[in-house]
């Protein structure tokens, strides 16, 4: 392990030094840290491991300080995004140090390495860095990230009683009993209410899974008042409200998007965000011939869902209804005006292309890709008109 107290090479002092990039293997316990730089002069460049410590703010704030005081020049930490999140990076950034987190699926990698050690990570991170090969992620602030956080909770419970649903649907036919009209009205809720099984276990188990399932929709209509008294005391509340004069989509699709996004200025144009949330088809071409294929589906998976579920409403012809009217009232002229060319252009395009004899859902997946150009519209404009600062940071 390398001395800290180690005096600075020769031609540290210069005027303009090359910055110190400092590479941090994050782990719950510990991280490993390693060190690269150009040598003065010869501009060669060096890796120096510097071993591992503990995991624990101080300590890497600490550590940090006495790299810059040894070699006299600008730092630059780098670490991958990971479950650990972004609480060392707020952190450093509060210091004044400069810190990135980049994403682990876009850092090149040899082929035929299979050596991984997190001495070894930590010095691929710290020489990448410093050759300008990392791709860095955009950090929410602590607002956001928690909003986001809660939107997901929701996700989730909301997945888990869509589960349980079908699962009671399943144990209740699996014991002859069938109900053939529409499921989870009240008329169905109170049927499963009244059911008699011969047995008592039987009994007890559909009485268990009625209350568990009772008590996660309270819960999930709790976590909706929630996002909604929340998301009211942000400052990015009117670009909500701007994007619910959108047609599918309302006030929690709307949180969603903000939450998982961000500043939607940090894509430089609607097709990059589109790329972003995998709406674009796959593509394997060579020479003349060219092949497209099924949507990429990378990015952000929650909002694409979103798109999909909002794109079947622009079926119908454009129209403005009361509850339209009504969603849009607390949005910007401009959101209004780009909602009602959305409706004017989507929905003309829906029918076109199913007369044309496009696939159902290859319609919607083009419907959604288009609906997404619209949101980046409104959102850039509604940012700027709101005078935040724009995002720096690659997405």
């Amino acid at each position: 392990m390398a001395n800290y107290n180690d005096p600075p090479p020769q031609g540290a002092l210069s005027k303009k030094p090359h910055p110190v990039h400092i590479g941090l293997d994050v782990h719950k316990d510990s991280i490993a840290v390693a060190v690269a730089r150009r040598v003065p002069h010869i501009d060669e460049l060096e890796v120096i491991d510097y071993g591992s410590i503990v995991n624990r703010t101080p300590k890497v704030v600490n550590l940090v300080a006495q790299v810059q005081h040894r070699f006299r020049a600008p730092v630059h930490v780098v670490y991958e995004a990971g479950p650990c999140g972004f609480v060392l990076r707020r952190h450093l950034q509060q210091c004044d140090y400069h810190c990135s987190v980049v994403v682990p699926s876009l850092i090149p990698k040899r082929p035929g390495d299979r050596v991984k050690t997190d001495r070894k990570d930590a010095q691929q991170l710290a020489k990448l860095s410093l050759l300008g090969l990392l791709t860095e992620v955009w950090v929410p602030d602590e607002v956001q990230e928690s909003l986001r956080d809660l939107v997901r909770l929701r996700d989730d419970l909301r997945i888990s009683i869509q589960k349980q649903r079908q699962q009671l649907n399943h144990y209740v036919l699996r014991n002859g009993h069938h109900w053939g009209r529409s499921k989870w009205t009240a008329a169905h809720r109170a049927w499963l209410k009244d059911l008699k099984f011969p047995t008592a276990a039987g009994q007890i188990a559909l009485v268990a899974a009625m209350n568990s399932l009772q008590s996660q929709e309270a819960h999930l209509a709790q976590l909706d008042a929630e996002l909604r008294r929340e998301s009211s005391q942000w400052h990015w509340h009117p670009l909500i409200d701007s994007l619910r004069a959108l047609r599918g989509i309302d006030h929690l699709s709307a949180i969603t998007i903000v939450a998982e996004i961000g500043d939607l200025r940090r894509f430089s144009s609607a097709p990059q965000f589109m790329a972003y949330l995998g709406l674009v088809p796959s593509e394997l071409s060579s020479g003349n011939r060219r092949r497209t294929g099924a949507l990429t589906k990378t990015g952000n998976c929650a909002v694409r869902r979103i798109l999909i579920e909002s794109a079947w409403s622009y079926r119908f012809t454009p129209r403005q209804t009361k509850h339209l009217q009504k969603k849009a009232k607390q949005a910007s002229n401009y959101a209004r005006q780009r909602a009602w060319a959305a409706q004017q252009r989507l929905c003309p395009r829906y029918l076109k292309m199913l007369r044309n004899g496009k696939n159902n859902k290859t319609v919607i997946a083009a419907i959604a890709r288009e609906l997404a150009g619209f949101i980046w519209d409104i959102g850039c404009h509604e940012l700027n008109r709101m005078s935040t600062p724009p995002a720096t940071i690659n997405p």
